[in-house]
């Protein structure tokens, strides 16, 4: 049976983007993004979901373990967020007066907090969040989450999909240790990519010109500073197409002149919902 590994609790939207991906496969809970990326890199027989950016807030902020253990991308995948207010059975609305969930959450529901006078507490995650407000058994209590989380902590949903933005999405990647590539063929890809520039002036100009010289579209270009640095900087990198296309090929022959580091991440399909 494979093995996928996510960070959080049961219930958590990546539990949820897991079972999507494949509902056969034995899903592992991890406290720490960490703990993820170093699972995987000692069991090439197992993955890892981790999610990268959201499309309201952005960033999630796990780019330094990127670059800490270059696991290999497998492909990504957009879940979709819909965010529920939940309490124990048999509570109303009207009694509620804390909510607790993950960061995020908070801020992608705060129009529907504000409007029921809340009280905001943060939490580490939205199911951790479910979980507690579960064993807690307080009336008073509520935690925003997924449907799933209801499911696995014996929860009701007061109230469905209360974020501020409908269509909200959090983009994941599936990683782990072996390399694998779908042949070019004639469909949409994106090879994903971290370099280090040599220290010169101007490095990241120059750098990128060779994209623009093949016609070759960056989708991401993310500046990470290196470990106990502030003037040097890691860069991660998606680009619209396959690795083995030639066009794509000379950009990154081009770039190489420029790095001290360069590191492909992986090269996979482009997940369909780009398309829309």
């Amino acid at each position: 049976m494979n093995k996928i590994y996510f960070q959080g609790t049961f219930g958590a939207y990546s539990h949820l983007a897991a079972k999507s991906i494949d509902p056969k496969a034995e899903i592992i809970p991890c406290k720490t993004f960490d703990e993820c990326f170093s699972k995987a890199s000692k069991d090439s027989s197992s993955k890892i979901i981790i999610p990268e950016s959201n499309r309201i807030t952005g960033n999630i902020g796990i780019e330094y373990l990127i670059f800490k253990y270059r696991l290999n991308i497998y492909s990504e995948y957009f879940q979709k967020i819909e965010h529920n207010l939940l309490a124990i059975p048999g509570a109303k609305i009207s009694e509620i007066k804390n909510v607790y969930s993950h960061s995020q959450a908070l801020s992608q529901c705060s129009n529907f907090i504000k409007s029921n006078n809340f009280i905001e507490h943060v939490r580490a995650d939205t199911a951790g969040s479910a979980e507690m407000v579960s064993k807690n058994n307080d009336k008073r209590d509520a935690a925003i989450a997924s449907t799933l989380s209801a499911e696995t902590y014996g929860l009701e949903v007061i109230k469905r999909n209360i974020e501020n933005e409908k269509g909200n999405l959090t983009r994941f990647l599936i990683m782990g240790k072996n390399i694998l590539q779908p042949e070019y063929g004639n469909k949409k890809y994106i090879t994903s990519f971290l370099f280090k520039l040599k220290s010169k002036p101007a490095a990241l100009y120059q750098s990128l010109g060779g994209f623009a010289i093949n016609g070759v579209n960056l989708t991401k270009l993310q500046s990470y500073p290196e470990k106990n640095s502030f003037d040097s900087y890691f860069f991660l990198c998606d680009l619209d197409g396959h690795i083995d296309d030639q066009k794509v090929q000379k950009s990154l022959e081009e770039l190489g002149l420029h790095c001290e580091d360069f590191h492909v991440l992986g090269v996979f399909e482009a997940d369909k919902i780009r398309e829309k």
